[in-house]
C-alpha cells in the first residue's frame, strides 16, 4: 500500500468536508455541551509526555462529576488510581489536553481541547468532589475550543447495545496479567479480589 505522505494526498483520498462539518467548532460552553457534561459518567481526556506522544487516559464518576463552571471552564476531581500521576506530570511541563465527553445512550460525543492547571484549593475542591469524599485535586480545564463528534463511530461499535459485550473471562485478572508480564514472584490476585479491591478503593 502506498503512504500517505503529503496533506495534497491525502485530500485527494478524502475531499473537503462538507460546510456544516467544517464549521462545527464552537469557542466556548453552550447550553447542549453543558448539558451533555452534566449528564457524563466517563470521560477521556489527553496529554502529551515528554517524549511527544500523547497520553489517554480515561477518568469516571457519577454523571455531572465534570463540573462546568463558566462558558469556558471545567473542573475534573482526581479520583484514586495507581498513582502514577502520567496526566498530572505532563500538564505540569504541557499544559494543552483534549478531552471526549460520553454519556452512555448517546451516540454523539464531544470533543473539547483546552489548557489545563492542577488546584488544591477548599473552593474548588468543594465544586468538585471525588464521589462521596473530597478529591486530593482538581484539573480545571480553560477550553478554547469544542465541537460535537458525530455518531458513526459508537453506531458502527454498538457501544451502548451490548452486541459486542464479552465475557469478562476472555482475560484473566489484571494481577494475573501483571505478573506474567513482569515476571513477579508473588501470587497474582484472582478476578474476585480485584473486584474487591477496586470496590474498596473507589
Amino acid at each position: 500500500m502506498e503512504q500517505i505522505e503529503t496533506l495534497e494526498q491525502l485530500m485527494q483520498l478524502y475531499g473537503k468536508p462538507s460546510k456544516r462539518a467544517g464549521n462545527k467548532t464552537i469557542y466556548q460552553i453552550d447550553e447542549y455541551v453543558q448539558r451533555l457534561i452534566e449528564h457524563s459518567p466517563f470521560i477521556v481526556i489527553s496529554t502529551v509526555d515528554e517524549d511527544g506522544f500523547t497520553d489517554v487516559s480515561p477518568r469516571g464518576g457519577v454523571p455531572g462529576f465534570v463540573k462546568v463552571v463558566d462558558s469556558k471552564t471545567l473542573l475534573i476531581p482526581d479520583s484514586s488510581g495507581n498513582n502514577r500521576l502520567d496526566s498530572f506530570k505532563n500538564i505540569l511541563e504541557r499544559p494543552q489536553v483534549g478531552m471526549m465527553i460520553m454519556v452512555p445512550g448517546i451516540d454523539e460525543v464531544v470533543r473539547i481541547k483546552g489548557t489545563a492547571s492542577l488546584y488544591t484549593d477548599e473552593e474548588r475542591l468543594a465544586l468538585c468532589p471525588d464521589g462521596n469524599k473530597p478529591a486530593k485535586l482538581v484539573i480545571q480545564v480553560k477550553a478554547e475550543s469544542m465541537f460535537f463528534h458525530c455518531a458513526k463511530a459508537i453506531m458502527r461499535a454498538k457501544l451502548w447495545d451490548g452486541d459486542f459485550r464479552v465475557e469478562r473471562s476472555l482475560l484473566p485478572s489484571l494481577g494475573q496479567i501483571l505478573k506474567q508480564q513482569q515476571n513477579l514472584e508473588e501470587a497474582a490476585m484472582s478476578q474476585d479480589d480485584m473486584v474487591a479491591y477496586y470496590n474498596k478503593t473507589l
